[in-house]
């Protein structure tokens, strides 16, 4: 049963576990390798998690894999980020330039961000956790959270502005 269970959870998840960690590392190898540990650490604390509690559950687990990715990445070498790089199932070579340059400048405004800023912004924003569950992932306080979302939105605002008086 569990595995069944587990089967569902990782078809309906694993694409937004994938572009979160994605978001987070800037790297599609370590994401992919990431997503892995993740259901890997699923799979083995399955039974913890009630079913309304998947989602934020899982998106906890995937963060806490890679914060022990980043911990072993910092005793050894460390990366230079690179975000977005190579986008799949575009239609035509227009699309898939206009799409990367638009996630180039995602990606350039949210590597500007300090990393709480971005967090905040990553769970709610991009992956439509609530409030309450992105503070329970970053386990900080629902005020924090509500004025890293604030901030992060009002920087991505001033770089809109930045932009287009250019």
């Amino acid at each position: 049963m569990k595995g069944n269970r587990l089967d569902r959870i990782y078809e309906h998840y694993v694409q937004d576990v994938y572009r979160y960690l994605r978001s987070l590392c800037y790297d599609h190898h370590t994401a992919e390798d990431l997503m892995q540990e993740t259901f890997y650490r699923a799979y083995l604390y399955l039974e913890n998690c009630q079913d309304d509690k998947v989602k934020p559950w899982l998106f906890r687990v995937a963060y806490n894999a890679y914060i022990d990715y980043k911990r072993k990445e910092s005793r050894t070498t460390l990366q230079a980020p690179g975000f977005f790089q190579r986008l799949t199932n575009l239609r035509t070579p227009e699309d898939e330039l206009l799409r990367q340059e638009r996630w180039n400048e995602i990606g350039r405004v949210l590597t500007a961000l300090p990393e709480n800023q971005r967090q905040a912004m990553l769970l709610i924003d991009f992956n439509g956790l609530t409030y309450q569950e992105a503070a329970d992932i970053m386990e900080i306080g629902l005020s924090h959270v509500k004025i890293l979302l604030f901030r992060a939105r009002q920087a991505v605002r001033g770089q809109g502005r930045k932009e287009e008086q250019k």
